[in-house]
């Protein structure tokens, strides 16, 4: 691959959208391929070149530029099991987060539609032991909730009491709730969190939603960015291309 019409810096920053500083940082970082330089030291770019740093920019929009540099160096260095184990890993977690996401939404519609909730909890401050009673859960439970990061209940002045508030009280419900259908303790934070977010879980789990979409176009971005690589790989000749 690679005519050896000559381009220079200029020209490929202007093509590209960005500064000559930019296109000599990726060829040091291995983005770009190696540059042959004349005789006076300057950089000698080619067609070559312009083509890594068109397929370089369509990896950072499916991949972002940390893992694109990551996977642009391997394969200017040669190294494709490392440029196939970076692409691999970019999309187990995608998988991950497509997975979590599901985890909640399903939380979420437990939350929403499950005819076991409790009553609306009442608008004044509560102990712990009311509380407990409330959820139907022992006071210790509630403690370990709070130690997870799950309730933030308050300490009165004085006394130094544990108080829940009307928010806190209904995040104790939720907890119980879900605890009860056997989520992990990762799903009930990230679902109180979206709660105390939006303020009700039919927002919470719109929300969610939205992010699941929002995965679906990344994936779209990646497959792209995938294929845009494969045909790079290809014209160099990379085996099993």
């Amino acid at each position: 691959m690679g005519t050896m019409e000559r381009l220079r810096a200029v020209d490929l920053a202007a093509g590209a959208g960005i500064s000559v500083q930019q296109v000599r940082n990726y060829v040091d970082l291995g983005v770009l391929p190696p540059v042959r330089r004349t005789d006076s030291g300057y950089r000698i770019f080619t067609a070559e070149h312009a083509r890594a740093l068109a397929v370089a920019r369509r990896m950072a929009e499916g991949y972002g530029w940390a893992r694109t540099r990551e996977i642009m160096a391997a394969v200017h260095r040669g190294d494709l099991p490392a440029a196939l184990a970076s692409l691999d890993a970019g999309h187990a977690e995608l998988d991950r987060e497509r997975a979590d996401i599901r985890r909640a939404l399903a939380a979420f519609e437990t939350v929403v539609t499950s005819p076991a909730r409790p009553v609306p909890a009442p608008r004044r401050p509560a102990r712990i032991g009311e509380v407990a009673d409330l959820v139907g859960v022992r006071t210790s439970q509630l403690r370990l909730w709070e130690a997870r990061g799950l309730l933030r209940p308050v300490r009165a002045r004085g006394t130094g009491y544990r108080v829940y508030d009307e928010a806190e009280q209904r995040a104790a419900q939720v907890v119980a709730l879900l605890r009860r259908g056997a989520y992990p303790f990762d799903i009930i934070a990230a679902v109180v969190a979206e709660l105390r977010t939006t303020g009700s879980p039919q927002r919470a789990r719109a929300e969610l939603a939205r992010r699941e979409q929002d995965l679906h176009a990344r994936s779209l971005r990646r497959l792209g960015a995938s294929a845009a690589l494969y045909d790079y790989l290809r014209d160099r000749g990379s085996p099993g291309t």
